[in-house]
């Protein structure tokens, strides 16, 4: 099984070849997610071994791109990528989960806003 890390998939979000599948519960996804995601809200379920929920969100996804899984810390979304792999997708997970993407956002920004401040500076 693969994974991705926060910047990899950063890379990637600009091309087609990527899909972006949050399995956090709705209201964890409502109030901040990954643009451009999809919320398939089965990480309970998957957390109590019903892997076959993800069946009901099979439809959603695209069979020719790569399938990016995201949970909030990328343990769970584990058990997403392991069953989309059987059910013929090519899947990975983010690294990180959701609190990885956050992580590499502000340390994304704070490197941006520091570099534009030493070229004021100078």
């Amino acid at each position: 099984m693969s994974s991705i890390g926060p910047s990899q998939l950063d890379d990637r979000r600009s091309d087609d070849d990527v899909f972006v599948l949050d399995i956090r519960p709705e209201q964890e996804y409502r109030e901040n997610h990954i643009s451009g995601s999809t919320n398939a809200p089965v990480y309970r379920d998957l957390q109590q071994g019903r892997l076959e929920a993800l069946d009901s969100h099979l439809d959603r996804i695209p069979d020719d791109t790569e399938v990016v899984t995201v949970c909030k810390a990328g343990i769970v979304a584990r058990k997403a990528t392991e069953y989309l792999e059987d059910a013929g997708y090519t899947a990975t997970t983010l690294t990180g989960g959701y609190t990885g993407w956050r992580q590499y956002e502000r340390n994304t920004v704070l490197y941006r806003i520091t570099s534009f401040l030493r070229k004021i500076v100078r």
